[in-house]
């Protein structure tokens, strides 16, 4: 199988990924690819990319001018460009029309839309308003587009059968940006990166920004070490921090041994056997635990030693957190011991995506793998509408179409 592994040891941006990914490319294909972003139809734009070598690492540095002027992503709740100039405030509607005029495939029109709307999911969450209320500020540039563009037209040339990365460096401390100053992550860019692996460590700033985080939430189907494959080609995106280390996305692209029709990985499994816990605080657990980032908890009825009612209480998560739940688990339930297995599981390459109804945006899940494809509406999506517009679970499906 076809594997791009992403190592994002020092965070994750646009500008870094469309490096590392460009760098994956032959020579005669850099050339096509440097040109065919010159001429997507967008006035006074320009994109260079630049050899650059750090303690003997060599890379690529990717640079937007617009109107002879350099953007850059660094230091902000949005995609992080500090400029001089005004923003100017982008809805969704506008930068998909910005979009569809671009001269790039169907496909890649697609995948940059839904990561845009990832980007305004999470504005939304973040601010309490609906997604139609939503303005961009920096993300919204047209260097930021550029970005997200530049990424989704690699990965079709790239083509890889699947994408797979390492746990994220967010960084630490705070930023400005046009909110004032936040700690790190941003409120949008942790509602972006829920669920996905993170860490911090020494660093200070944002090393991922919400551009990044986008990015990888939309095309990575896993997250992990890196799978046991044959290394064909690497990649090094440099990134615009400077700090005493290579401040890079490294990307690798090689052979896996896995099925090309499926997607497998590690998951940890938890478990323990209760009988002395309340049904009040079994519950309570179980929703820490989802609330916390677990893949799944249930718990399941068993006969104990001494003839005793009990449960099988188990957490599903991934193989770098179980640590952190099974300390949970001791902490909050009663047991004085944890089991924890190491599960191979097979599963569908999945995606998010908006689908426009009459009474609202429902996102739509889609799972592909194993000769299948199966879609299915997000519930809370049909939950919510329908309490607000005081219809049915029923009346809301009947306006959404699964392909």
């Amino acid at each position: 199988m076809k594997t791009l592994y992403l190592e994002c040891s020092m965070g994750a941006a646009g500008d870094m990924l469309t490096a590392a990914l460009y760098e994956l490319l032959g020579n005669n294909d850099k050339k096509a690819f440097l040109k065919q972003i010159n001429s997507l139809g967008l006035n006074n734009v320009s994109i260079t990319a630049q050899p650059i070598e750090k303690d003997l690492i060599k890379g690529t540095k990717i640079h937007v001018k617009i109107h002879g002027h350099e953007e850059h992503e660094k230091n902000s709740c949005h995609t992080g460009h500090n400029h001089s100039h005004k923003h100017s405030r982008t809805n969704l509607k506008t930068i998909g029309n910005i979009i569809s005029k671009l001269k790039v495939s169907k496909k890649v029109k697609d995948n940059a839309v839904n990561i845009y709307n990832i980007i305004a999911q999470a504005e939304a969450k973040a601010h309490r308003k609906p997604v139609t209320q939503i303005h961009f500020h920096e993300v919204g540039e047209i260097d930021a587009i550029i970005d997200i563009v530049s990424v989704c037209l690699l990965v079709d040339k790239v083509s890889p059968n699947e994408i797979i990365s390492s746990p994220i460096n967010i960084g630490k401390g705070h930023l400005h940006c046009a909110h004032g100053i936040l700690s790190v992550p941003a409120p949008a860019t942790a509602n972006i990166l829920y669920n996905i692996p993170i860490y911090t460590n020494e660093y200070e700033g944002e090393l991922c920004t919400p551009t990044g985080a986008a990015i990888i939430k939309h095309f990575v189907t896993s997250f992990g070490q890196m799978p046991i494959m044959r290394i064909k080609k690497i990649g090094y995106g440099m990134g615009t921090r400077k700090i005493e280390i290579p401040n890079c996305v490294r990307a690798f692209l090689g052979e896996s041994d896995k099925d090309t029709d499926s997607t497998s990985n590690s998951i940890a499994q938890l478990q323990c056997n209760l009988d002395d816990i309340t049904g009040e605080s079994l519950s309570f657990a179980s929703e820490l635990l989802l609330e916390k980032g677990a893949l799944d908890v249930f718990y399941t009825s068993i006969q104990m030693k001494k003839n005793r009612p009990g449960v099988l209480f188990t957490c599903i998560c991934e193989i770098e957190k179980a640590d952190f739940f099974a300390k949970l688990i001791l902490e909050y339930t009663s047991t004085f011991g944890v089991r924890k297995t190491i599960c191979k599981r097979y599963i569908l390459n999945r995606k998010t995506s908006i689908q426009k109804t009459p009474y609202g945006n429902i996102r739509i899940k889609t799972g592909e793998g194993f000769g299948i494809k199966k879609s299915k509406p997000e519930f809370e999506d049909i939950a919510k509408i329908a309490r607000m517009k005081n219809k049915t679970l029923d009346e809301i499906k009947k306006n959404i179409k699964l392909k």
